[in-house]
């Protein structure tokens, strides 16, 4: 009989927790994000990231912006979703303003961790800087903006009935590029979120930062009142499985309640309109002493309509259908 001692018992493997993003530049950096509070809320598990490339990343010369395009909802999720629904991955981290607001079966909104900065940013190049006596002063008379957003561009010509609107594609750097070297192009206008995820900041002087920055960029946050956001702007969206108690307890670790509640009130809007990321409709809620507020506008048809309204927490997505309802 042997005397040597035992071997221990093998430790069991962590168990991996897969998180699925798209691969673009900022996909990536609000994965990242996302990652390091799983790991720091839950050491117990081992979380990866998961790169999947949705339909709109394959399609990158579909115009987003033209009305007559019969764009799929889910342009940006829907494989993410599949890879749930097969238990590839566990948790899919989306720009919530890209998650349709009715999710496939089995399929739920699992947390929001706390917002980012909501607001629209106008970025234009020092040189091209204009004097007009009215809305948006810095940029000149009949000056051409280029946004590929249906309600950026509606808001804009409100503003300013002069502008004439274009098309922009590309990352942040190559829009940044196209505004300083293309002399038929002003500004252009960018969610202030995005900017602070890739690692831009914006100076005390507007003067904006980062790498891939051309000289002479200048920057200026637009008030809600001059550029209402998009439905679920700045916000990061969790999407989970039902019925999932383990994912469950991590993304009650993740969740920021009063961002929740706001983005429940605006995606009602959004759902009760029947709109997409492309409908030109905007939505801000925010939770001031206790009480939830929501300002709407919607330029469907053509037509300028605006809500504002009050409710309690627990009645956001009431709020944010009779919003719907009162702009029809």
């Amino acid at each position: 009989m042997s005397n040597l001692p035992e071997a221990p018992a093998a430790m069991p493997t962590p168990e991996v927790i897969h998180l699925a993003t798209r691969g673009s530049a900022l996909a990536l950096a609000q994965a990242n994000q996302i990652l390091a509070q799983c790991r720091a809320a839950c050491p117990e598990f081992q979380f990866a990231i998961k790169i999947i490339k949705t339909t709109g990343d394959k399609n990158l010369t579909a115009s987003l912006a033209n009305p007559g395009a019969l764009l799929p909802k889910g342009l940006f999720t829907k494989e993410l979703e599949v890879a749930l629904l097969n238990g590839e991955a566990d948790l899919a981290v989306h720009s919530l303003k890209d998650l349709p607001t009715e999710l496939p079966d089995g399929l739920k909104l699992g947390a929001t961790p706390m917002r980012e900065d909501p607001r629209d940013v106008l970025v234009f190049p020092t040189h091209k800087v204009g004097v007009f006596d009215g809305p948006l002063p810095e940029l000149p008379e009949g000056a051409t903006i280029a946004t590929s957003s249906n309600r950026r561009k509606a808001q804009l010509l409100r503003l300013r009935p002069d502008f004439t609107i274009v098309e922009i594609r590309g990352n942040v750097g190559t829009r940044l590029r196209k505004v300083k070297e293309q002399p038929e192009l002003h500004a252009t206008v960018l969610a202030a979120a995005g900017l602070k995820r890739l690692g831009f900041t914006i100076e005390e002087n507007g003067a904006l930062a980062g790498d891939d920055v051309p000289e002479g960029i200048q920057t200026r946050f637009l008030t809600t009142e001059e550029m209402l956001p998009c439905v679920g702007q700045a916000a990061i969206g969790i999407e989970t499985r039902e019925n999932d108690p383990r994912i469950d307890a991590i993304c009650d670790k993740l969740n920021h309640s009063e961002t929740l509640v706001c983005v429940t009130a605006e995606r009602a809007f959004l759902r009760t309109t029947g709109g997409g990321c492309s409908t030109p409709v905007a939505a801000l809620a925010e939770i001031r002493e206790a009480t939830l507020s929501l300002r709407a506008n919607s330029f469907i048809d053509d037509q300028f309509r605006e809500f504002a309204g009050t409710g309690a927490a627990k009645d956001a997505a009431k709020l944010g259908a009779d919003a719907a309802a009162a702009l029809k």
